[in-house]
């Protein structure tokens, strides 16, 4: 077994591993690895060929592929080692890691700060239950795109997509830009799980219907698909006799939510948010392990990968200073979710300058975001409409010496 010692380990190479890797190694940490899995760096970007990535992180629109290769050539002028096709198996309290690689097969790395990057999953269409037979032509939207942008096949001519995330919609218009007929996107709640941007851009400009309150009740075929019946469902999500409706089709994508991948920090032991259902942080992005940090879609799901990247960077540079300073683990100020707030990242605070990522539990208009503690509102500013689709940031100034921090949603009604 191969031992190999780092200031740093960056445990997967998307988005937010490379990142955190650069950032770590430019911030004095000399000894930087990352640990990927597959054989190639850059993660869900390189099958997400559509513009639309950079524009807050370059001021320009890019490609995924595009957007993924400027990292990787900026960690190519750092000293950060790269292993690829490299499975982390165990993490421990201790920092750890043991992996197998195809090329050095088992081996440790022991690291002075940890990096959870591993990005996140669809939820399987298994998690539906939908009815019906189980015939060839029902896909996740991102094994779809990732056959027709990669391995160049496609997926099918006739298409009912279920569920309005990002990857639902992009994948609709990619499908009709391929020749497909894509009947409708059915979305399950009273509003899109996307961003609006997406709905505008890949549904009405192509004139696709979006099915809002709707799910698959029903999937018919064989062998192969032949055709999906839907229905409105009520407040409790159950579908409403009578408003069926069936369409004929060949394909079923399933683009109903993502989970962070977070087998490996459960089984380290770390504490978990249940409604992001990934590690909790403090404002330093460090777990509730002394030198474990974790950023990107492992910590909760993001929208933009702009986002992405400035949250690893941060942790790379809080990595790199754990290393040098070793800080003792602090209980800090907890972030409360207020009326309207899902949740907020991070869950606590050490005081000083925060931003404070959150999501709305409902879209509402004209609200205002306010960040309270002891009655006292260190922010306090309009939105013209907030979204679950879309994340919201508060920046505020904390005082440690007093209690908990609620971010809410004040004066606003249901868009």
């Amino acid at each position: 077994m191969q031992i190999k010692n780092y200031d740093i380990a960056v445990i997967g190479g998307g988005p937010a591993g490379l990142a955190a890797a650069a950032e770590a190694y430019r911030s004095g940490a000399k000894r930087v690895c990352i640990l990927e899995r597959d054989d190639h760096l850059g993660g869900i970007l390189n099958q997400c060929i559509h513009p639309g990535f950079g524009l807050h992180t370059f001021n320009e629109e890019l490609t995924g592929p595009e957007y993924a290769a400027r990292y990787i050539q900026a960690l190519a002028e750092t000293g950060v080692d790269v292993f690829l096709n490299t499975m982390v198996i165990e993490l421990s309290e201790n920092r750890e890691i043991r992996a197998i690689s195809r090329t050095a097969g088992y081996m440790e790395v022991r690291a002075g700060a940890v990096i959870l990057a591993m990005g996140c999953r669809e939820r399987p269409r298994g998690a539906l239950n939908i009815p019906g037979t189980r015939p060839a032509g029902v896909y996740s939207a991102g094994t779809a795109q990732r056959l027709i942008n990669i391995e160049g096949q496609m997926v099918g001519r006739e298409a009912v997509i279920l569920g309005s995330g990002d990857i639902g919609l992009i994948m609709a218009r990619r499908l009709t830009w391929q020749g497909a007929k894509v009947h409708a996107v059915c979305e399950v709640m009273p509003y899109s799980s996307g961003l609006s941007r997406n709905v505008v851009q890949c549904l009405n400009d192509l004139d696709i219907p979006l099915l809002l309150s709707h799910t698959a009740i029903e999937l018919h075929g064989e062998k192969r698909l032949t055709g999906v019946t839907v229905a409105k469902v009520d407040e409790n999500m159950a579908p409403i006799p009578g408003t069926e409706q069936y369409f004929a089709c060949d394909t079923l994508l399933c683009s109903v939510g993502l989970i962070p991948e977070n087998e490996l920090s459960e089984q380290t032991g770390l504490i978990m948010d249940k409604v992001t259902n990934g590690p909790k942080v403090n404002d330093k992005l460090m777990t509730g392990i002394n030198g474990i940090f974790a950023c990107g879609n492992v910590l909760h799901v993001h929208d933009l990968v702009d986002h992405v990247s400035e949250e690893a960077a941060r942790a790379g540079r809080e990595a790199a200073a754990y290393i040098k300073n070793q800080p003792q683990m602090e209980a800090g100020v907890p972030l409360v979710p207020g009326a309207g707030v899902r949740y907020t990242v991070p869950q606590t605070s050490l005081g000083g300058e925060n931003t404070v990522r959150f999501r709305v539990q409902a879209p509402m208009q004209r609200v205002r975001v306010q960040a309270v503690q002891q009655n006292e509102l260190i922010y306090d500013k309009p939105r013209l409409i907030v979204t679950p689709g879309e994340m919201e940031t508060v920046q505020c100034c904390i005082d440690p010496a007093k209690g908990p921090v609620e971010i809410r949603i004040v004066e606003g009604k249901r868009a």
